[in-house]
């Protein structure tokens, strides 16, 4: 699995698994800092009949940083995916001295991974889509 940050070949991608609109997905892709999880398949033969490895979006996760904390805006994908791309908001906020939150599904894939990491369930989130959500910090000068 590797990890890269978002462009806007991948917007068809992840609108499939968020149910967004790709335009919606390619204007997230530019507003915040969007990283993909990607697997190698097998070589797609190009335009010039040369072989080169597809990559296929395993996940992805969004954020950007509001009053010094990063905010993990939007993560999907499958659960390897998910707990890697966790890694990368997570790094981010250490290397910068920040927080990290998250509102997540209350059962789910993204609250699992981000407990693994240990972040921490702070709270009660909104609901989204109907669906309940917890608040979720990590504060890595505390996790040391």
């Amino acid at each position: 699995m590797r990890v890269r940050d978002a462009v806007e070949a991948d917007a068809t991608a992840v609108a499939s698994m968020t149910g967004r609109p790709s335009g919606v997905v390619r204007d997230m892709i530019h507003d915040r800092s969007v990283r993909v999880a990607t697997t190698e398949e097998e070589p797609a033969e190009r335009d010039d009949g040369a072989d080169t490895p597809a990559d296929a979006v395993a996940g992805f996760v969004a954020f950007d940083v509001r009053d010094g904390v990063v905010h993990v805006t939007n993560v999907d994908g499958t659960p390897d995916a998910v707990g890697r791309l966790f890694e990368e908001p997570v790094g981010f906020a250490t290397r910068e001295g920040m927080s990290v939150e998250a509102v997540l599904p209350t059962d789910g894939t993204a609250s699992k991974a981000a407990a693994s990491l240990g972040f921490e369930a702070i709270g009660s989130g909104p609901r989204i889509d109907g669906a309940s959500t917890t608040r979720y910090r990590f504060d890595p000068g505390e996790s040391e």
